[in-house]
């Protein structure tokens, strides 16, 4: 059975959980978009007993997001699900926050548009939607191994690149999503915490 490994996730998860565990700690069900190789998954779940850990992956990528589910089970570790921003019904996962790691400048800037409209049609009031990654302040790289980082992604897809934070403000403002915290965390990466506003 293949299992698929990110170093990048292997260093990240420890910090990573360690805000999490304040920031879901009363959530019920957290739905993961872009799970990846499920090393996060597999390891916040059972760090977070009080809530269901959902992951979720595009389509063909599934398998290998479940072989890892598999091998590593946990009672609130719930079954991968197939999960395309451009495409698919979001409805079908009850959830009261998001987590997504490494995804945003990945996608395509239209993308980041709708998967921040999905987060917030998603969220009941109150809800919270935690992106980690690297991100750009006021259209400049936070480091230089940053700078490096994005011209290599712009290499690879011209689509893609690392993300201004005031970009993404504008974007989540115009879906009811503000922006609650701003943490630093290690290797020049931010946790972003977006607060769904009231109805």
């Amino acid at each position: 059975m293949q299992v698929a490994f990110s170093e990048a996730a292997e260093r990240n998860k420890r910090s990573i959980l360690e805000k999490l565990r304040t920031l879901l700690a009363s959530s019920k069900s957290v739905l993961e978009i872009g799970s990846g190789t499920g090393q996060h998954a597999v390891y916040f779940a059972p760090a977070l007993p009080q809530l269901v850990w959902q992951p979720s992956e595009l389509p063909d990528k599934l398998d290998l997001l479940l072989n890892q589910c598999l091998q590593h089970p946990s009672e609130n570790l719930a079954r991968p699900i197939a999960l395309d921003i451009d495409n698919g019904n979001w409805a079908t996962a009850q959830v009261d926050a998001v987590f997504t790691a490494n995804t945003l400048h990945i996608i395509h800037w239209p993308q980041v548009c709708r998967l921040f409209n999905q987060v917030s049609t998603l969220l009941p009031s109150n809800g919270i939607f935690c992106t980690y990654g690297p991100f750009n302040v006021d259209g400049r790289y936070t480091s230089k191994s940053n700078a490096q980082f994005d011209s290599w992604l712009k290499g690879r897809d011209y689509r893609s690149g690392i993300r201004d934070i005031g970009d993404l403000q504008y974007q989540a403002e115009q879906c009811d999503l503000r922006l609650q915290e701003n943490y630093a965390m290690p290797a020049n990466n931010r946790l972003l915490v977006w607060r769904k506003l009231n109805d």
